[in-house]
């Protein structure tokens, strides 16, 4: 239980380590010249945060370089000023600083455990939340899970020497009591081959338990599949499969990290092979979280998009596709940048340059800036949706994807054009399927032939016509002798068809200029067409 304890709280840690700011120098107070020139100058070992002591402690311990690896023990320090090795008085012995560091190493391979790399401070000052003094920094337990006592380092600064994590006097004296010197001497003359500063068996063990628990969990998710198929109907089936087997790889590698870190945080096996595997084991952990979340949001989406389909909300299941996309990348940010934490890259620097590159990617981005804020334009006044039929400047067509950077529009030529939505935010959008009705306009010329009695029963006719058609409304609806023109005795109509469809109003329209012929051949009534007359006069001569 405790080791699920720490899994849980290193993952946690490790995500507030990735994107909270670490806390700055000026957290200790510090005045005057010598303290900026302690903080400039670099430690020659590396002990200027608890990440990176332990990191290269545990290098050295690999190597086998004992006598390196003394200077990372606050008792450890040889008769030098701390910034070279400490080595032995007498050449070829072994200092008792070099013998401390062969016990540290002998009591972790015992079933003592360090914190997973993403979890340990990268921070000058530690983690200032946990409990203990300013100075100390908890990095592991010693001596397994019964009576375990803590591994802590403690900054140690000098006034000419800058500040240093180093293994506190309380853990080395634990260390003496825990191993005594008669077994780190039996170790060392009994050594296995070594890979890597670990014997070729442990490495061998963890393997075994790394593939072990994932075709344990392999089976068990396709077992799972297999009874949903059986046991459930085939409408619950077809949801709940897909559910099952979008959500089950992701979550059986997980538990497969989940597992192997339970299993061999407190395993009496080398450290080094051990953090090692549980370095990179985080890695695996956060690249199965990322694929369950993405798999996570597709389903999800894919639910909303339905059902706001189904009900004809166009525009809300575009914005769930913006939606989606815009946390897809969220997603793959957060977890690359996790990545890069637990593999070691320094991505505070890098978050912290953001607010000068972001400035710079702003200048050099305006065009990909103003399109997703076009993008959110359209989302929130919603003048169309996807499959819409509307004009957009010279463009005729219908709408098929509004999406992050430009919106795709097939054109009655059955082309795709791709429109910008920062030009789509400043453009006139004109949407042909938004009309509640369809206008009828038309101008009917009869011959000049037409006396004023025939004109007046014409409209008479011609109004009875629109009243009688259902598909009018006779709100707007009028036929008038508007004009005589050139050719013509110009009868305007104007009314609005009861329809939404465009091939419908066609229709309408249709039916309607029939109606208004045949009557025109009952009453006699020509349609004119352009026509001149010309008079000539004969010439008189005496």
């Amino acid at each position: 239980m405790m080791a699920y304890r720490t899994f849980v709280l290193a993952f946690v840690s490790s995500l507030l380590a990735t994107f909270l700011p670490p806390a700055t120098a000026q957290t200790l107070p510090v005045a005057g010249p010598t303290a900026e020139a302690t903080q400039a100058e670099a430690d020659p070992f590396g002990r200027e945060t608890p990440r990176s002591t332990v990191t290269a402690l545990l290098r050295a311990l690999a190597d086998g370089d004992y006598a390196r690896a003394a200077n990372y023990f606050a008792d450890g320090k040889s008769s030098n000023d701390g910034d070279q090795p400490a080595e032995s008085a007498v050449a070829g012995e072994e200092s008792e600083a070099a013998v401390l560091a062969r016990k540290f190493q002998a009591a972790l391979d015992r079933g003592g455990s360090l914190k997973p790399f993403a979890a340990l401070s990268n921070s000058a000052v530690g983690h200032l939340d946990d409990g203990l003094p300013q100075d100390k920094e908890q990095v592991g337990m010693l001596g397994g899970v019964e009576e375990p006592t803590p591994i802590l380092l403690e900054r140690v600064s000098a006034e000419d020497e800058p500040a240093r994590w180093l293994v506190s006097s309380q853990t080395t004296q634990a260390v003496e009591d825990f191993i005594p010197a008669e077994d780190v001497s039996e170790a060392g003359e009994a050594e296995e081959v070594a890979i890597g500063g670990a014997p070729w068996t442990d490495w061998l063990l963890l393997i075994g338990i790394a593939v072990a628990a994932f075709f344990l969990f392999r089976g068990a998710s396709a077992l799972v599949l297999l009874i949903s198929r059986q046991v459930l109907s085939d409408h619950e089936a077809s949801a709940v499969y897909r559910f099952f087997q979008a959500a089950l790889p992701p979550l059986s590698l997980y538990l497969v990290v989940t597992t192997f870190y339970l299993i061999a945080a407190d395993l009496p096996v080398s450290i080094i092979a051990r953090q090692t595997f549980l370095r990179y084991a985080g890695i695996v952990a956060w690249i199965a979280l990322a694929w369950f979340a993405l798999r996570l949001i597709d389903a999800i989406a894919s639910v909303l998009t339905a059902r706001m389909r189904r009900a004809e909300r166009r525009q809300a299941a575009a914005a769930i596709t913006f939606l989606r996309r815009g946390a897809k990348v969220t997603l793959l940010a957060i977890a690359s940048i996790a990545v890069l934490d637990t593999i070691g890259l320094d991505v505070t620097t890098g978050i912290a340059a953001l607010g000068i590159g972001g400035l710079a990617l702003a200048l050099g981005a305006q065009k990909t800036i103003e399109n997703l804020v076009g993008s959110v334009t359209l989302i929130v006044d919603r003048p169309m949706q996807v499959g819409d039929v509307a004009k957009i400047g010279d463009v005729f067509g219908t709408v098929e994807d509004i999406g992050m950077r430009s919106t795709l529009v097939r054109t009655i030529n059955r082309t795709l054009v791709s429109i910008p939505n920062g030009n789509l935010a400043a453009d006139r959008i004109e949407n042909f399927a938004v009309r509640d009705r369809f206008l009828f306009n038309q101008t009917l010329g009869v011959t000049y032939d037409t006396d004023a009695e025939q004109m007046e029963r014409l409209l008479t006719e011609l109004r009875a016509i629109l009243q009688a058609d259902e598909n009018i409304i006779d709100d707007d609806a009028r036929v008038r002798f508007n004009g005589f023109g050139d050719s013509a005795l110009q009868i305007e109509f104007f009314a609005y068809f009861r329809t939404r469809s465009y091939p419908e109003s066609l229709a309408m329209q249709e039916a309607l200029l029939f109606a208004i012929m045949r009557k025109l051949d009952d009453l006699g009534i020509g349609i004119a067409f352009p026509t001149r007359t010309v008079w000539l006069q004969a010439q008189q001569t005496d």
